[in-house]
C-alpha cells in the first residue's frame, strides 16, 4: 500500500495512511451502528454498568485513548521495522490479552485459547529465528571492504 503512494516512506506518510484507514473504518462502523440502532443501547449499558454510569463513559474514553496509542505504536513499528513485524506483535498480543483476562477476570481457559496462544507464539519465534538466520547469512556474504596495504619498495 505504501508503494502506491509514490512518495518516500516517512513517518508522516504512514500516519496519514493510517488516519485515512481509521476514518473509513469509523464511518463504516458508524453506519452499521445506525442501521442496527446500537447507539440507543449505549445509554442502557451505562446505566447497567456495575461501577456506575460516569465510570462507564470514563472507561470508554480511556479505552479509545489507549487504542490510539496502540495504533501510533504500531505505526512506529511499521516505520522503523516492517509491517510484518507489526503484524506479528499484534498477533502475539491477542492471546496475551486472553491470558490477562483469565488471570484478572477469572475467565475460563478453553482449548481455543491455548491453540491461539501456541500458534501466535510459534509465529513470533519463527519470525525472529528467520531474522537471525538471515542476518548470519548476510554477514557471511558481505565482502571485506578493506583495501590491501601497498607493497613497500
Amino acid at each position: 500500500m505504501y508503494k502506491k503512494a509514490k512518495q518516500e516512506i516517512s513517518y508522516t506518510l504512514v500516519l496519514e495512511i493510517q488516519m485515512v484507514m481509521s476514518v473509513f473504518a469509523t464511518a463504516f462502523c458508524t453506519i452499521g451502528m445506525i442501521i442496527n440502532n446500537d447507539f440507543k443501547v449505549i445509554g442502557r449499558e451505562a446505566r447497567e454498568f456495575g461501577l456506575g454510569e460516569s465510570k462507564y463513559y470514563t472507561l470508554v474514553i480511556i479505552t479509545a485513548m489507549i487504542w490510539q496509542c496502540f495504533f501510533v505504536g504500531a505505526i512506529g513499528v511499521i516505520f522503523c521495522g516492517s509491517s510484518l513485524l507489526s503484524g506479528i506483535i499484534i498477533a502475539v498480543l491477542i492471546p496475551v490479552i486472553q491470558i490477562l483476562a483469565v488471570i484478572f477476570y477469572r475467565e475460563s481457559f478453553k482449548a481455543e485459547k491455548g491453540v491461539s496462544l501456541a500458534l501466535s507464539l510459534w509465529g513470533f519465534i519463527s519470525y525472529f529465528y528467520g531474522q537471525i538466520k538471515q542476518n548470519k547469512k548476510k554477514k557471511k556474504q558481505t565482502p571485506k571492504t578493506e583495501m590491501p596495504s601497498p607493497p613497500n619498495p
